[in-house]
Formats: structure tokens, C-alpha cells, sequence
């Protein structure tokens, strides 16, 4: 059955380079993740708040390598992009990334979570920003979806910094480990003006 509109990006949009280094502000860049990322990646998932708000636990290193091998396929395949949030000693203290990405759409989801220690200090803030900005200007996204639980004060507070307008709430959308939760639906288009 033939489309009625052409695609709003072709494939190849992404997988035609590599996937960028992106500097966010002096000390900390967005880099793609390495298999050697692993230790930080199952450290980083042994926080509480990280199982609880990603639904997602890494048992041992053959399931945190898997994690952190997966993106460089997902990103040829043109499905998701993830970033390791890292300092000047390029430790990964944090991940940004695309989720669902529709070339057809020219649109993706959002997600991001910071180790304890990096947060307080506008790192994801920073960290989304700078995603934000190219996947506007370099990857020719029109809209960027961002979701989380009602009951995730924090992170609402960094799609507000960030520039995404809440758009409603989702009724009992994701199942958490303590049952059904409502979702903030925040959104950021291209058009919507300086990142």
C-alpha cells in the first residue's frame, strides 16, 4: 500500500556517519558507548533509583556488556542512539540517548539517567540540551518525545530546564515494579525556538 507522503528522512540519515562526539560545556562530552564501559554501566544500574525508574537491572558483566554493544548496532540500524555522559577522564557518569527512532517521522523518544554522584549539578540538563541540539541541527529530527513517572519529581525538573513543554499525562501507561504509573508526556519540536 504506497504512502501518501514521502518519508521525512531517508535511511541513511544516521548510518550514513559515524556517531558523533558532542561536547557539552568544558569537561563533559556525550561519547558513544565502548564494550569497556561495562564495569561503569552495571555499577551505574546497582543504584536503586535507576532499577526503579528504568525498570532494568544488570546482573553480571556478560549482561552489561551486552548493554554497552548493543547501541552500535541500534545506531546503524537507525532505531536508537545512546550517549556515556562523560568528564575529562571520559568515565561514563551518566547516559542520554534516542529510543524509537522514526526517520519516516523524523522523530525519536528520550532517555537519560545520571549515577549518583554526577547529579545536582545540571549535568542532564546540559547533557539534553546538547543531544537536543543535534539532533535538530545534524540529524534533522522534528519532534523529540520525553516520558516519566508523575512520581519522578527529577526527572520532570530536567525536561522543564531543557525546553520540553508538558503536553498531558498518560494514564497508568508503564508498569513499575510497584504497580501501574501515570506519565508525564513532555515533547520539544524543531520549530519551538533556541535550544
Amino acid at each position: 500500500m504506497p504512502m501518501l507522503v514521502a518519508p521525512a528522512l531517508p535511511t541513511g540519515s544516521l548510518a550514513a556517519e559515524e556517531q558523533p562526539r558532542l561536547r557539552v560545556r568544558p569537561g563533559l562530552a556525550l561519547r558513544p558507548w565502548r564494550v569497556e564501559d561495562a564495569t561503569a554501566v552495571q555499577a551505574a544500574f546497582d543504584c536503586p533509583n535507576i532499577q526503579r525508574w528504568h525498570v532494568l537491572r544488570l546482573d553480571d558483566d556478560d549482561e552489561a556488556r551486552a548493554w554497552t554493544s548493543q547501541w552500535a548496532d541500534r545506531w546503524r540500524a537507525e532505531t536508537a542512539a545512546s550517549w556515556a555522559i562523560v568528564g575529562d577522564d571520559d568515565e561514563p557518569v551518566g547516559q542520554v540517548g534516542l529510543r524509537g527512532v522514526l526517520l519516516t517521522e523524523a522523530s525519536a523518544h528520550v532517555s537519560y539517567w545520571l549515577v549518583p554522584a554526577a547529579r545536582g549539578r545540571g549535568i542532564a540538563t546540559d547533557a539534553l540540551h546538547t543531544m537536543t541540539r543535534w539532533s535538530f541541527t545534524r540529524a534533522g529530527l522534528h519532534r523529540l518525545v520525553l516520558e516519566h513517572s508523575t512520581a519522578n519529581a527529577a526527572s520532570c525538573r530536567v525536561a522543564t530546564r531543557a525546553g520540553f513543554a508538558e503536553e498531558g499525562v498518560a494514564r497508568g501507561s508503564v508498569r513499575h515494579a510497584d504497580g501501574w504509573h501515570d506519565m508525564h508526556v513532555h515533547a520539544r519540536l524543531r520549530t519551538d525556538g533556541p535550544i
